[in-house]
């Protein structure tokens, strides 16, 4: 195969493997709308920020999914109320997000006007959205109101309600001793007010932040109402921002430590919706939570953590994931203001390059390596055309020969790749050919596409 100069030292490889893939045994089917974006409820605050009118957002959506999923909602769902005016605006509003400790919350009004713009916005990048409501400071008579126009305004682009942000932390805005039954009780009031008004809504939730009884709460509980059709929580890698563990290191890991939930917690997520038989989706997730690490969530080792992190949950029946940002978070995909422009940060790549699995049929395979920085899934996009993607988020080269009745014919390729870990910018694809094996060069990801 022949590599430019960038991956000129891959054929020395250090890394060597083998990678199975059996065609015939197909696992799971991917829905067309797996990737998805996550923003605070706070950026509503600004009619015009999602709206027909900021075509450069709208061309950055495309680029990563032709009908992906908006998910609104975030710790600052806590504080929105709904209006039919329209609020003066302040700067702090113009672009917003990721909330953090040191976020402006209040003031942050949703108006009738910034629904029908979103609803232009949506309409435009052919993605749906899930809305969040407030539960955490909220009424259930304005949640209901809001509820009722997002209803209205949205129509076949609102995928659905949701009602509050990680429910296992708002403890914080009430008594001590809150306890998954307490949330239920109020998610049921708030419920039933919203379907006293919008007969027909749909719901998703809970949305939890990493503790388990309090999904299983709502999933017991969702099971004695038809109308709620999604399952969610979130998942960050690591965190606190500011924390020295917090390290590019740490993030690469097989299962990345400080962890909010660990893949096997996700399993047993995903056994609970799959017994229920509904669709569960990683509503929130990224590198570190409250924020970002600077040096680590918007460097190269975010974009290989990205694309590793959506196919893995991709492998375990999740039906989407959700990357959070906004405004000028370290870890946001997207970043910038309608004032300033916007521009791709490094996990815009690795969202692309896990897109391409998006409404494929994954496959079984079995990789057989010496380093744990190596992960590789392949699916069938098609009768006898096959995908395959192969990460390696070591610092040195590796060596991978196929195996298995998988065609050994010529791939048509692309390695995403940069100067090194840290590079903050000249990430991009690069286009190849190869037989087997696979020679990857360090921190890099590839994907192939063959046809018999």
């Amino acid at each position: 195969m022949a590599f430019g100069p960038l991956f000129r030292h891959a054929t020395c490889a250090g890394i060597t493997g083998t990678l199975m893939v059996d065609p015939a045994q197909k696992l799971l089917t991917l829905p067309p709308n797996f990737i998805g974006l996550s923003y605070e409820s706070a950026q509503l605050a600004n009619a015009d920020f999602f709206s027909a009118a900021n075509t450069p957002l709208i061309a950055l959506f495309c680029g990563l999914s032709p009908c992906g999923v908006l998910r609104l909602g975030g710790g600052t769902s806590n504080f929105t109320t709904y209006s039919q005016k329209t609020p003066e605006i302040s700067a702090a509003f113009e672009a917003f997000g990721p909330d953090t400790s040191h976020s402006v919350k209040q003031g942050t009004i949703t108006s009738a006007r910034a629904l029908h713009n979103l609803r232009a916005f949506l309409d435009q990048t052919n993605w749906s959205c899930i809305y969040g409501l407030n539960l955490g400071q909220g009424t259930k008579e304005n949640a209901a109101e809001e509820a009722e126009a997002v209803c209205s305004i949205l129509g076949r682009r609102l995928l659905a309600l949701q009602i509050g942000n990680e429910p296992d932390a708002i403890g914080r805005y009430r008594p001590h001793g809150y306890s998954p039954d307490d949330y239920i009780r109020e998610w049921l009031e708030f419920h039933e007010a919203i379907v006293a008004r919008v007969p027909h809504a749909k719901f998703a939730g809970p949305d939890i932040s990493h503790k388990l009884p309090y999904f299983m709460a709502f999933a017991r509980e969702a099971a004695r109402h038809p109308d709620v059709i999604l399952l969610t929580f979130h998942y960050y890698a690591m965190g606190p921002a500011g924390n020295p563990l917090a390290t590019t290191d740490n993030l690469l890991r097989a299962d990345p430590q400080l962890a909010t939930l660990k893949w096997q917690g996700a399993a047993v997520i995903e056994d609970m919706a799959r017994a229920m038989h509904l669709p569960c989706r990683v509503s929130e997730a990224n590198s570190c939570w409250n924020g970002g690490q600077p040096g680590v969530s918007n460097t190269f080792a975010s974009t290989l953590w990205c694309a590793d992190m959506l196919l893995h949950f991709a492998s375990l029946g999740m039906a989407g994931v959700h990357l959070h940002g906004g405004g000028q978070g370290w870890y946001s995909p997207i970043v910038g203001s309608p004032s300033t422009g916007f521009q791709k940060r490094p996990e815009y790549f690795g969202i692309q390059f896990a897109q391409h699995f998006a409404a494929t049929t994954l496959l079984r395979t079995v990789l057989n390596c010496d380093s744990e920085r190596i992960s590789a899934w392949a699916a069938s996009n098609g009768d006898k055309h096959y995908l395959l993607a192969i990460i390696n988020k070591a610092n040195i080269g590796a060596k991978i020969q196929l195996t298995g009745p998988l065609p050994a014919a010529e791939w048509n390729a692309q390695i995403l790749a940069a100067p090194s870990l840290n590079a903050m910018d000249n990430i991009a694809f690069h286009a190849l050919k190869f037989r087997n094996p696979v020679h990857l060069p360090p921190h890099s990801a590839l994907l192939a596409a063959s046809e018999d």
